[in-house]
Parts: structure tokens; C-alpha cells; sequence
């Protein structure tokens, strides 16, 4: 399981990127987002980015634990179904539409 640090912002987002994409490239399916409190758009272009990386391979990539300042900006830029396919669990239950 990938768990990436406490931010995931543009400061930091290229190398938490590239993380994650190695983590991917290894089989890794399972993207925990539970220490993650610091978020800004950067933080759902990085899992958009994880997405297409994981799809391009033949895997169902898995976020658990998303905080709701990420769940909010995932349902505010509208890419919810994008970053959960059948089998992908993104807690859409508690966003608004």
C-alpha cells in the first residue's frame, strides 16, 4: 500500500507524483490518502495522473481514506466517477452534487 506524506500540493506534488507512479509500476493498486491533510488542486491532478498510470497498466487502482477537503475538491472539479471505476473506493457517498 502507498501512503503518501501529510501534504499533497503543488509544493510538493511532483515528487509525491512520482512516488506514486513508481509504486504503480511496481503492482501497487492501493493508494491510502488517510495521513494527507493538506490538499489543493494539484492533489487531484496527482490522482488523476495515478489513475491513467494504473489504467494504462491493466489495474484497478483502490484510494481509501480520502480526507473531505480532497473528497470536496474531487466532487468540485467533477471527476469523481474518473478516479472511481468499478472497484475503486472513493468515498462518493458523502459527496454533494
Amino acid at each position: 500500500m502507498f501512503r503518501p506524506s501529510h501534504s499533497l500540493t503543488v509544493g510538493n506534488a511532483k515528487v509525491t507524483l512520482e512516488e506514486g507512479l513508481r509504486a504503480i509500476a511496481g503492482g501497487e493498486t492501493e493508494i491510502d490518502l488517510g495521513d494527507v491533510v493538506a490538499v489543493d488542486s494539484a492533489a487531484v491532478a496527482t490522482l488523476l495522473a495515478w489513475q491513467c498510470a494504473a489504467l494504462n497498466q491493466g489495474l484497478t487502482l483502490h484510494f481509501s481514506s480520502l480526507p473531505a477537503n480532497l473528497e470536496s475538491l474531487i466532487d468540485l472539479y467533477g471527476v469523481t466517477e474518473l478516479l472511481a471505476p468499478t472497484g475503486v473506493t472513493v468515498a462518493a457517498s458523502t459527496l454533494h452534487h
